[in-house]
């Protein structure tokens, strides 16, 4: 094999393509009468998409989304007058740049979560990192970390993430403790990194879910501050199919 010795470098190297493709590249460079410099550039260009495609897989899986959702299969004809006039500008992703958020807030079926992962399978796919949690699985893991007090591996994640999805804020209601930890790692986040939250109720409405006025008024205020608010208030698609 004549290219044994490039295999063993780029085996070495973890250059999985050109370890892979060396004798099927070889043999198109001598077909195609390629010069050196042509055939490196051919090799380290299929090496650095490969790798680019296996990094946007890796983000989407770490991203943990429940399904997987995209903006081209979004039924933007069926979203909310209020909300579609922020759409084009949101699916942009300059909001993660800009440490913005958005609150998207309705009744069930009218597009909120398939919005919110598709928003984040976009994201990871243009190199942002992103975490999809469901807020009262959310709050159980936060209660369980505390108690061994092991908080810090997520107060991390919550620090550097690009972007996080609290999914169904609201659906179900939480305790005082669970209510100021939720506050707490969402304070780590304000006007620094995006978060997306859906959610049944509107703002006024917020205190339902807390059980306590000084914090609702806190999240409230640093969320409303630097957000895109999303009236998705609507009949239920899954209603009309």
């Amino acid at each position: 094999m004549r290219g044994k010795e490039i295999y063993e470098y780029a085996k070495k190297l973890r250059l999985t393509y050109i370890s892979t493709h060396i004798e099927e590249e070889l043999k198109k460079a001598d077909m195609l009468s390629l010069s050196p410099e042509e055939f490196l550039t051919e090799l380290l260009q299929q090496e650095y998409m490969g790798r680019s495609e296996r990094s946007k897989l890796k983000r989407i899986r770490n991203a943990a989304f429940p399904y997987k959702k995209y903006l081209s299969d979004y039924e933007l004809e069926r979203m909310p007058k209020e909300a579609k006039k922020y759409f084009a500008e949101i699916k942009t992703l300059d909001f993660i740049g800009n440490g913005q958020n958005i609150v998207a807030y309705g009744n069930p079926g009218t597009g909120k979560t398939h919005l919110s992962i598709a928003l984040g399978i976009e994201a990871a796919n243009a190199g942002y990192s992103v975490k999809f949690f469901s807020v009262p699985v959310l709050i159980n893991q936060l209660k369980e970390l505390k108690l061994h007090r092991n908080l810090l591996s997520i107060q991390r994640l919550f620090e550097s993430t690009d972007l996080i999805i609290l999914d169904e804020l609201g659906y179900i209601t939480f305790d005082r403790e669970g209510g100021e930890l939720l506050f707490t790692h969402l304070s780590m986040r304000t006007e620094r990194k995006s978060t997306i939250i859906t959610t049944n109720l509107s703002f006024d409405k917020w205190k339902s879910i807390f059980h306590d006025a000084v914090i609702t008024t806190a999240i409230v205020d640093r969320l409303a501050d630097h957000s895109f608010i999303l009236n998705m208030i609507g009949e239920s698609n899954r209603r009309k199919k």
